[in-house]
């Protein structure tokens, strides 16, 4: 049987962020919402919850994926919304995401400003807000922001893309 993992993301508009982790095969779950970690419990940002099975898609491809569709070497006014971060459930998972990224590091020119931070709550967005982009990808925010993104997920990432993403 395999087993089932979760991770969370942030980084962009969880509109984006859902979309992305939505297109992909052995992505079992997902839960848009706002995330705050363990060292700021107070301080949510927009962020995904990705419950993923191993056996489909490796915790390291998730990890670079989320890299490649979103700005994680730039650091810009709107951080507190949106940081670029990857959230652990077991302390565990901390040694095994700083080792991911140290060798992810290596495709990028300049220094990747993603934290790695342990989860302490999340909150769910609003019920409405669930599923954005595949509920219409012809609404203007989804054509200019996220479609973008899947175009990257498509070329990059071929193998891991679900075939009923157009």
């Amino acid at each position: 049987m395999d087993k089932v993992f979760k991770v969370g993301f942030g980084g962009g508009c969880h509109w984006c962020t859902e979309a992305v982790f939505m297109a992909l095969n052995g992505v079992e779950k997902l839960e848009q919402g706002f995330i705050a970690p363990i060292e700021n419990t107070a301080d949510f940002s927009e962020a995904v919850i990705v419950h993923y099975n191993a056996a489909l898609i490796a915790l390291k491809d998730l990890v670079a994926i989320h890299l490649d569709t979103h700005r994680s070497t730039e650091n810009h006014s709107m951080r507190n919304k949106y940081r670029s971060a990857v959230y652990f459930f077991k302390q565990e998972d901390e040694i095994v995401l700083n080792g991911i990224m140290t060798d992810l590091q290596q495709d990028f020119e300049i220094p990747l400003i993603t934290s790695i931070l342990r989860f302490w709550e999340f909150k769910s967005s609003e019920e409405r807000f669930h599923n954005y982009y595949f509920s219409d990808t012809e609404k203007p925010f989804c054509r200019t922001h996220i479609s973008p993104k899947i175009r990257i997920l498509k070329e990059k990432y071929a193998k891991h893309v679900s075939p009923q993403v157009q």
